[in-house]
């Protein structure tokens, strides 16, 4: 019965407050818009208890002619080399609290601050994310910074930095979110966020923030490590 408002922009099957999984509901709508645009046309069957499939189609035109691929064949372009004159950011230390609902992105942010020797703690929605971040500065621990996803279901980013912030918490909370406009990085900074951090991550951003907010942290240069110059999450 939710497939009719499956492709309308920012719209989700499930659009309660305790949904399991963020987002804004635009992917569909895009992936349908892309689709049109070649010709073509993204369509959903569903069974309940089951599983849904979700086909594309594109106009190709004639394929007389044409060389087919075979998954499995392709290679991988070859990874761009960083300029010589690129040194890797300081090793710090300090502690991070991640607020991210997404699994991969939570590894993801997770491997980049341990990277660079932060210790790390991880959460996956805004509620542990205030209890945690209270329940540390309470025992004398607090987080050197908070990095808070702004979309996650139960209670998001904008509700977790205004409920730290009501509580009297005053360490550095960053803003983690796909939503790039200034009007986002101003909601962000209302809701009591400190900096804005936007996907996917650019590395050189994300070490520039550490090293503002964790200044004098610096205790050595480790070997030079490969790492991406951006990351989706």
């Amino acid at each position: 019965e939710q497939i009719e408002g499956l492709f309308q922009r920012f719209a989700q099957a499930d659009n309660s407050t305790t949904r399991r999984f963020g987002g804004t509901g635009l992917g569909l709508t895009i992936s349908r818009r892309i689709a049109q645009m070649l010709g073509g046309d993204v369509t959903v069957t569903s069974t309940p208890g089951e599983g849904s499939r979700f086909v594309v189609t594109v106009a190709t035109g004639p394929l007389e002619g044409v060389r087919f691929i075979e998954p499995g064949s392709i290679e991988s372009p070859p990874q761009p080399k960083e300029p010589p004159n690129w040194k890797p950011p300081a090793r710090l230390s300090g502690r991070i609290l991640v607020a991210e609902d997404s699994p991969d992105s939570r590894r993801l942010i997770t491997y980049l601050l341990e990277k660079q020797g932060l210790e790390v703690t991880a959460v996956d929605d805004g509620r542990k994310a205030v209890e945690t971040a209270l329940g540390s500065a309470a025992g004398d621990r607090p987080f050197d910074i908070i990095f808070m996803d702004m979309q996650m279901p139960e209670v998001d980013g904008y509700q977790a930095a205004r409920k730290l912030r009501e509580a009297g918490y005053e360490g550095t909370i960053v803003a983690l979110t796909a939503n790039a406009m200034r009007e986002d990085r101003e909601l962000c900074l209302a809701a009591g966020c400190d900096d804005y951090l936007s996907k996917p991550i650019v590395v050189r951003e994300l070490a520039r923030l550490l090293c503002q907010y964790l200044a004098g942290a610096a205790i050595e240069t480790p070997t030079p490590t490969a790492l991406p110059k951006a990351v989706s999450v």
